[in-house]
């Protein structure tokens, strides 16, 4: 093969001749680098001379990895299935991941061998859910590149997710269950947010421990989401906003497609409800023109009148009780989830009754707490098992 190999820094260069430009006389030339073996280099370039003498070569249109990531995710954010935000937030992280192997190297440079040691490496950093999403975000990445014209090849082809062996300590604490309060611990902390609690604490955490909705569902709850009649809460949205600013918030549907749901509740939230409604109409009348009228059940009152509190409120209030209550302060409003499927499954209901309330198709917390919460249960079924054979054995002994 005519052509020259050069090694520069690490990595491995060709330039190999095309022919002669008919127009010039002179003669012309191709190369590609970024290959970390000189045989790497050797077959790229007898595959750009096989495509030469086809006639289907086609010139890379280079940009950097850290352009046509970013190319990318405006493709990916607008085109095909809607996205919601968070999605959207997710995947620019995942993209963030990849940055400090790539950013600044022509994107057709990258090999397959340069993206599985950045996987390699990442999997000392990160988890393993998080790692498998930063790899599907690669692999999304280098295949619009195809599609643009931005590299011939998808260093992600042959790649894999390196896997790590856990360890003792890490397969003990996978079957840990998520912190969640007592029965008598939920008790004394409403009390304490009864007594003690600000504006909308009480009728707050009380709502997320009775209907075990997540914090971002209930801060979206609107009036026309509330059957008064009937004590019904229908869950269809969530509310979005990462930077806390009231005035831009976003409402999202909820996480899935089973997260849409009716909820039957206790008369006690609902009267709960009916209260918050009658503050509002008090605020609505104080600041006709600057009131935000949407209708929301938790909503702010004084500044950003009407606005639906954000979840970092809602969190901030609660370590406030929990501290005044003496409970455990690493506590957060999603433990009141948890703490609502434990006490189902106390009180009877089955899993599939608490995952339908929830709003699970499947979880796999959800199921830990159950069975944990029913294991005593269980234990008595098999005594009861034990037992009925024993008797039929001295039945036909006899």
């Amino acid at each position: 093969m005519e052509g020259s190999f050069y090694k520069r820094g690490s990595t491995w260069s060709f330039m190999i001749g095309v022919g002669v430009d008919p127009v010039t006389g002179k003669r012309k030339q191709k190369g590609k680098g970024g290959f970390r073996t000189k045989k790497e280099a050797q077959a790229a370039a007898a595959d750009m001379l096989s495509e030469l003498n086809r006639g289907v070569f086609k010139e890379e249109n280079k940009m950097t990895f850290e352009e046509l990531s970013e190319k990318w995710l405006k493709y990916y954010s607008s085109h095909g299935k809607p996205k919601k935000d968070g999605t959207i937030r997710i995947r620019t992280n995942e993209k963030e991941n990849l940055l400090p192997f790539f950013a600044k190297l022509n994107a057709s440079s990258i090999t397959e061998q340069m993206y599985q040691d950045a996987l390699i490496s990442l999997q000392n950093k990160l988890a393993d859910n998080t790692l498998s999403g930063v790899h599907s975000t690669g692999r999304m990445i280098f295949s619009y590149g195809l599609k643009i014209g931005a590299l011939k090849t998808d260093p992600t082809s042959t790649s894999f997710l390196p896997k790590r062996q856990k360890t003792v300590h890490e397969l003990e604490q996978n079957n840990e269950l998520p912190k969640y309060l007592e029965r008598d611990e939920l008790v004394h902390f409403l009390q304490i947010a009864q007594e003690h609690g600000l504006d909308n604490d009480f009728e707050t955490f009380n709502t997320l421990a009775y209907t075990g909705m997540r914090v971002g569902e209930l801060c979206a709850l609107k009036e026309l989401d509330i059957n008064f009649e009937d004590d019904k809460i229908r869950v269809t949205k969530t509310l979005y906003n990462p930077n806390n600013n009231y005035a831009l918030y976003k409402l999202n549907t909820p996480k899935t497609v089973s997260s849409v749901r009716e909820i039957d509740v206790d008369h006690e939230i609902i009267v709960g409800f009916q209260n918050l409604l009658t503050i509002q109409q008090i605020e609505k009348s104080k600041r006709p023109k600057t009131y935000h009228d949407q209708g929301f059940i938790f909503a702010r009152i004084g500044k950003f009148a009407g606005y639906p509190q954000v979840i970092k409120m809602v969190e901030l209030r609660m370590k406030r009780l929990l501290k005044l209550a003496g409970l455990n302060p690493d506590l957060t409003p999603h433990s009141l989830r948890h703490t609502h499927t434990s006490l189902l499954a106390e009180a009877g209901a089955t899993l599939e009754q608490i995952m339908q309330r929830l709003g699970h198709a499947n979880d796999e917390i959800t199921r830990r707490i159950y069975l944990h919460i029913t294991k005593p249960k269980r234990k008595e079924a098999a005594q009861k098992f034990s037992e009925l054979m024993r008797a039929s054995k001295k039945s036909d002994q006899s």
